[in-house]
């Protein structure tokens, strides 16, 4: 299989490195980062984008709700903001621990909010009251991945493992030592037989989701894997790195099939720290600790 990788454009305007991505399946995607800066951009006019509210900390970790039009953004040490898109303000907050928050996930009307100290809350949104506490360990919850066939969701940790939770009760079922390092990133494929992993020992892992046992374990990049992302199709998945590139996988074979870096492609210059792959004109959106945002088509043949 081959793949054309044409950069359409550089998203320029924040001051510090970006963190964390969100979108809908709409044109329209977000960012923020260690500025304090949440911007929404515009995939049809992505030369300029609109601020939508300045906070005072960093941003790890932001949430689209497309029913509600609601961006849900985790402030480092000062809680979850809750941003009326539309109205350009911030409609509800909710002070949870002078803490980082690096994960945010949906599941019905819950937040699943992943801590840095290893704690992740189950937050009501409506109205944003928490009401459950998952505390399994004392190191960081990195990611989190919902799976809506098997009726469950999974946390990687920065002690190595990767916790599977019932999706109803948000009861407890089963723990993987999965890494030798950190987990930084977790995805389930969307036909949810697999849950891939990634993590500061730079490997790429994929895990039968019928027992959770290992099927693959790849050396994918030379530094920590930050980050992975799905194709809106399914056939393909992206992963990203501290060693500045992005790779392109085929998910039927778990095959390499591109590398987009800055000698080839004009990628990114430091860590690539988050992608999304939009449904809107299939473009691929990157963001990186050199305070840019790349916008990306790719075309397989």
């Amino acid at each position: 299989m081959k793949v054309t990788v044409s950069k359409t454009n550089s998203c320029t305007g924040h001051r510090d490195c970006v963190y964390a991505l969100t979108g809908s399946n709409e044109e329209h995607f977000f960012s923020s980062g260690a500025d304090g800066m949440v911007v929404r951009w515009n995939l049809d006019n992505p030369d300029e984008g609109e601020l939508l509210a300045q906070v005072p900390t960093s941003v790890y970790a932001m949430k689209f709700i497309e029913e509600s039009n609601t961006l849900v953004v985790g402030q480092n040490f000062e809680g979850l903001q809750l941003i009326d898109v539309d109205r350009k303000r911030i409609e509800h907050s909710m002070k949870i621990e002078n803490e980082a928050i690096f994960s945010i996930e949906k599941i019905n009307n819950h937040l699943i909010v992943g801590l840095k100290t290893g704690l992740v809350l189950i937050v009501k949104m409506d109205p944003i009251t928490p009401v459950k506490r998952l505390d399994f360990s004392r190191e960081s919850a990195r990611a989190v991945a919902i799976c809506k066939e098997r009726n469950e969701f999974a946390i990687g940790y920065s002690d190595s493992k990767i916790r599977i939770f019932d999706f109803d009760n948000f009861s407890f079922k089963q723990e993987i030592d999965a890494h030798v390092n950190s987990v930084f990133t977790v995805r389930y494929s969307p036909d949810g037989k697999f849950l891939l992993s990634g993590s500061r020992d730079a490997q790429l892992k994929v895990w039968d989701t019928d027992k959770y046992s290992l099927q693959e374990a790849i050396v994918a990049h030379l530094y920590t894997l930050n980050d992975l992302a799905f194709s809106p199709n399914g056939k393909h998945f992206v992963t990203c790195s501290m060693d500045k590139s992005i790779k392109v996988w085929d998910y039927s074979s778990l095959k390499l099939i591109k590398v987009i870096d800055k000698s080839r492609h004009a990628g990114h210059g430091t860590s690539v720290n988050k992608l999304f792959w939009s449904p809107y004109n299939n473009q691929l959106i990157s963001c990186s600790d050199d305070r840019t945002i790349s916008i990306w088509d790719l075309e397989f043949s």
